[in-house]
């Protein structure tokens, strides 16, 4: 079966965004264009991580072009975009990695998501051969999400990411560990229940 790509070259939308109550979150990837729309599923680190690498990059594009690239220092007021995800929200693969990129010929970011593979087999050595064949095969690798953002598309998409994954359980404040609406058992309190 050939490869599966979603290509957004001017998407009309590209946010990171949730289902679900905290603490049974499901985070989603979501580009849209022209009346169609892709959702993918990830990690909350990934997308955690994803906002981050890409606010460094963009960072490290305005360092060398000595600020002459049309990338904002922070993310602008106009491409503020707080809304839910576009319902119903179906979901195309699971994120197994990413990849980013600055097209410098054309001014943009490239974000790339590639499906999460499961390979079968004896040794690890052969299982990271056969991955990195599978991944390199642009005819039958896994299903990729790619998505091209101007610099301010993509501060903005950074933020509003940092935002939803922030935006969860209030951290306990002895342990750092998430607070449930009940409370939690709270290992620095010796097990005791500890009240949100």
């Amino acid at each position: 079966m050939p490869r599966q790509v979603f290509f957004y070259e001017h998407p009309d939308r590209f946010v990171a965004g949730t289902v679900g109550q905290p603490g049974q979150r499901t985070f989603f990837l979501q580009a849209s264009a022209a009346g169609r729309t892709t959702s993918v599923a990830l990690e909350k680190t990934q997308v955690a991580a994803l906002a981050e690498r890409i606010d460094e990059l963009l960072d490290e594009v305005v360092r060398r072009t000595g600020g002459s690239a049309p990338v904002p220092a922070v993310a602008p007021a106009e491409l503020t975009d707080s809304g839910p995800l576009e319902v119903p929200v179906e979901e195309e693969f699971r994120v197994g990695t990413m990849a980013l990129a600055w097209d410098g010929a054309h001014e943009r970011m490239v974000i790339e998501a590639q499906a999460l593979i499961e390979l079968a087999g004896e040794d690890e050595d052969d299982l990271e051969t056969a991955e990195e064949e599978l991944l390199q095969d642009d005819e039958n690798g896994p299903p990729l999400l790619r998505v091209l953002l101007s610099g301010a598309q993509a501060r903005s998409f950074a933020k509003r990411a940092l935002d939803v994954v922030s935006a969860g359980r209030p951290p306990c404040p002895l342990c750092s560990l998430p607070l449930d609406p009940e409370g939690h058992v709270c290992p620095r309190q010796n097990g005791y229940r500890r009240s949100a």
